[in-house]
């Protein structure tokens, strides 16, 4: 007698249990969100950060400070939520294309060109600035990362650093506020030494070799480093230019150093289980490659004064954009204890270069 076949026997015959036939479908493809909505947070950004830059023009405020500054006047725009997304997403991908196009501002051969002897001098007042503030952050109960954040910031060229090592310690590690204060104070105490280096490299007799390796290797800003250099001299503006440059080209080594560190000191439950450390980001890879392709193939200076006007523009949207995303309530709850590593490394750098300048140069 021939068994009646049920309709659906030949689909479960290879499936005692129908796990296949019953499995989930598949999710449906995500809705794509229009570009649009990134224009609120962009808009005000840019407002924010083009009277930043005539404030620097015409009154010579420091431009991060007037980004700054201005970000955290801006602050009650990011209470309304079409913003976030903008602000996020300059505050994220503008530092990050800022800190690439760094690389075109320094080859190989200027690094080794600087000599020894500075390169170990530059190599204590990096130190210094750095255990200077570790120890600060300890004396004041703050947390290793803080420590890290301004010591690295202070030893390499300021917020571009302090941006860079942020992207690796983590929200998780520090809080924004605490990263827009260490900014502030990053901005102040560079808009202070182009004011006071000068003047204190004349009065101490240092010759422009001596002035310049003083500036370059203790101011944090780029632009200040170089400016104090050539405040002194053209030959101290030539030499400190090469000294800064080389701290801008030790921010990967920094960078990598710094999250194998930090991930081992200061572990969260965002790190992975098997207690890897994490990977050095990609932009920091991007900008070692700019470097070495800065120093393989011959660029129109031209072309590297474009890179250095389009970073400093990028960076200043990321730096106003952070600020406009920070409760001020929270920098005053901070204190005067959140600004002592940040003063700490400062102190530190000056006192270290002023002692090599002087014995070693």
């Amino acid at each position: 007698m021939k068994r009646a076949k049920r309709p659906d026997f030949d689909a479960y015959a290879g499936d005692l249990y129908g796990e296949m036939m019953l499995a989930e479908p598949a999710p449906a493809p995500a809705e794509r969100k229009p570009l649009s909505r990134f224009v609120p947070g962009l808009a005000i950004c840019a407002i924010a950060s083009a009277a930043g830059a005539w404030l620097a023009q015409n009154y010579g405020v420091p431009i991060i400070l007037a980004g700054l500054l201005l970000g955290l006047a801006m602050g009650f725009a990011a209470g309304d939520p079409r913003t976030h997304e903008g602000l996020d997403a300059t505050s994220r991908h503008g530092l990050r294309a800022g800190i690439m196009l760094l690389g075109f501002q320094v080859t190989v051969m200027e690094i080794t060109a600087m000599g020894l002897v500075p390169f170990a001098g530059l190599a204590l007042v990096m130190s210094a600035a750095l255990v200077a503030a570790l120890l600060a952050a300890r004396v004041t109960g703050q947390s290793p990362a803080a420590g890290l954040l301004a010591g690295g910031s202070t030893a390499i060229c300021g917020a571009s650093a302090a941006l860079a090592l942020y992207g690796v310690i983590g929200r998780e590690r520090i809080e924004q506020a605490q990263f827009t204060l260490t900014l502030v104070s990053l901005a102040t105490a560079s808009a202070i030494a182009l004011v006071v280096y000068p003047p204190l490299t004349q009065m101490l007799g240092f010759s422009d070799a001596q002035a310049g390796f003083l500036v370059g290797a203790s101011i944090h800003d780029v632009a200040q480093a170089i400016g104090a250099g050539f405040a002194v001299s053209d030959a101290a503006g030539a030499q400190a230019t090469v000294v800064k440059l080389t701290r801008v080209a030790l921010l990967a080594p920094l960078v990598t150093l710094a999250a194998l560190w930090i991930a081992q000191v200061q572990p969260v439950e965002a790190d992975d289980a098997a207690g890897r450390v994490p990977l050095l980001p990609r932009f920091i890879l991007v900008f070692l490659g700019l470097v070495v392709l800065n120093s393989l193939v011959t660029l129109p200076a031209a072309f590297a004064e474009h890179a250095l006007t389009l970073s400093k523009t990028l960076l200043l949207l990321a730096v106003t954009a952070t600020a406009m995303r920070t409760r001020t309530d929270l920098l005053l709850e901070l204190g005067w204890r959140s600004v002592m590593p940040v003063l700490a490394a400062t102190i530190a750098s000056l006192g270290v270069a002023l002692a090599f300048a002087r014995w070693a140069i």
